[in-house]
Order: structure tokens, then sequence, then C-alpha cells
């Protein structure tokens, strides 16, 4: 059971977009946002204009591979990496991927679908999800009942996975590991442009907040679902560096709680070093995810739950 469940708290690579996933509180509209930011965001260290200053000389350098590039995204790099020469070479190799072939094709489907969802002053979801990938096929088995993203106050976005209610076997079955990579790498852009976009309107360099819930969990996921998580997750790091920010396991039945030290080794070391174990009991306690993307009671609890989490 421990080796099943190591396995299950992988799931934190699935970067999908589904349901209402900006909700009411954290949308973007073309003139800002609908939520006021927090008085003190752009005196701390996710300022951008400070951490622009700090990283100018790197800044410079990436800024010679290509015009087309924006701020902060080369902001991205610059921080992501040790060195400038490692900046350099991963803004190079995501500057090729976004280019041409597969890469392209995905980048720009997200693109086009990312604008058109503003069309009307609001957010069109269903637009976003049915331009993805191969999504005639796995939008049957992913829906906001498994996988929501929603916002905090600040602007950062919460993705939020509980694997129990992913039928991965069923739908391992319809769809190849290829064709649900290149999903989860549609899904991982449409965050790039929302956080990047919320950055740029904000001031505050925004990431992405996993909550893994593992209410439920029996049983270790089909090893073809694991291979397109792993196919896609190895590309985060190098193609949206410093996008990621705190991964929260939740709810880990009691029995395994004391063997949280042997879950951590698990997984990569700069996923360790912003690894939490923690009890969620509002997360816990909803049937499905569908509440969290709503405006009601729940959504709040839920928002403010994550806000007490990240604090410990």
């Amino acid at each position: 059971m421990l080796f099943s469940l190591a396995k299950v708290v992988l799931f934190l690579p699935l970067i999908t977009h589904n349901g209402n996933a900006f909700a009411p509180t954290g949308m973007i509209s073309r003139q800002g946002y609908s939520f006021e930011l927090q008085a003190t965001a752009v005196f701390n260290q996710k300022n951008v204009n400070i951490l622009l200053r700090r990283n100018a000389r790197v800044m410079d350098s990436l800024a010679t591979l290509s015009e087309d590039v924006s701020e902060i995204t080369r902001l991205r790099f610059a921080l992501g990496f040790d060195t400038a020469s490692e900046a350099k070479s991963a803004l190079r190799e995501a500057i090729d991927y976004r280019s041409k072939g597969r890469g392209k094709a995905i980048v720009d489907a997200a693109q086009e679908a990312y604008e058109t969802a503003f069309i009307g002053g609001g957010w069109d979801n269903e637009v976003v999800r049915d331009a993805a990938p191969h999504a005639n096929l796995i939008n049957k088995f992913i829906s906001s009942k498994n996988i929501v993203t929603t916002s905090t106050a600040k602007g950062d976005l919460i993705y939020v996975i509980r694997a129990s209610g992913i039928d991965d076997k069923a739908m391992m079955d319809k769809v190849s590991v290829e064709q649900l990579s290149e999903f989860f790498m549609y899904v991982k852009e449409i965050h790039n442009l929302v956080a990047n976009t919320r950055s740029e309107q904000s001031g505050r360099l925004c990431e992405v907040i996993f909550a893994n819930d593992i209410v439920g969990v029996r049983k270790a996921p089909d090893p073809r679902f694991s291979k397109a998580l792993s196919s896609s997750s190895s590309q985060y790091a190098k193609l949206y560096p410093s996008l990621a920010g705190p991964t929260l396991i939740t709810n880990l039945p009691f029995i395994l709680q004391a063997f949280v030290g042997l879950f951590k080794p698990l997984f990569p070391k700069s996923v360790q070093d912003r690894l939490k174990f923690v009890r969620a009991p509002v997360l816990a306690s909803v049937k499905d995810l569908t509440p969290l993307t709503g405006s009601g009671a729940v959504r709040k609890n839920f928002i403010a739950e994550i806000d007490r989490l990240l604090l410990k």
C-alpha cells in the first residue's frame, strides 16, 4: 500500500484545465483583475520590478536569443537556473520547441483558445477546453469533478487534483500515451499564459500552487498514464521555469502519515524543497471538486484553507 500511494502522489505534474477553472474571484479581464491585490504584494520577493533589476545582466543575455520572448518569460528563465549559461541553454531549447513541429501546434492552439476565451468580456472556459489536443477523447474522463484550477486573492493559480476521481485505466484504453502527453503540454501552456498575464498586470510574479488530494485512493495509476505524466512533466522545468509554486499533498490516510519521510525522496529535489504533506478538511469534505470553482462558501473556505496551509 505504501508503494501504491507513493506512486499516486506523483500525480503532481498533471496540469489539466477543465471545468470553470478560473473562478470569478480570479478572473482575468482585458482591463485588469476583478479582485484587489494585497497592498504588500509589490514589496516582497515576488515584486517583478525588483526581480528585473536584480537579474538585469542575465535578462540582457537572454534577450539576445529572440525579440519575441516576453520580459516575464525571460525573468522566469533567469530565476529558474543557477547560472546564466544554463538559463540561456534552456531558453534556447524552449524557443526551438515553440517554433516548430508539434510543440508549435500546441502553443499556437493554446494562444488562439486563450484569446478567443475573452471575446464577450468574460472567460469562456469551454473554448479552451474544447481546443485542447484530443479533447474529444480526453474530456470524457477529465472534468471539474476530478481536476480544477482556481485562484488565490493574490492571483496565483491553485491546481487541484483528486486522483481517485480519475478512471485512468479506462482513459488509457481510449487514448495513447502521446495523445495524453500533448494534452498535458497544452494545458501547461494555458496556465503559463494566465500566470504571465497576471504577473504583467499586477507587478507580482504569479505561480501555480499544486494541491494533490489523496482522498479515496486505493491503487497506483495505470502505468500508461504514469508514462504520459512523466513525458510531459520531464519538460516542465526547462519549458516553464519559475512557474511551479508549493506542492501540497493533502489528506494522506492517517496510518501513513508517519511515513511521510519516505515519500519526499521520491520527488525531484526541486519539488522536495516546496513539498508539504497536510490535512485539508474543507477539500476532503467535498464529494467532488466542482464546488471549488463556484462563488459560494465552499470555494471561499477552501481558498482560506490553502492560505493557512501555505503559512505552515
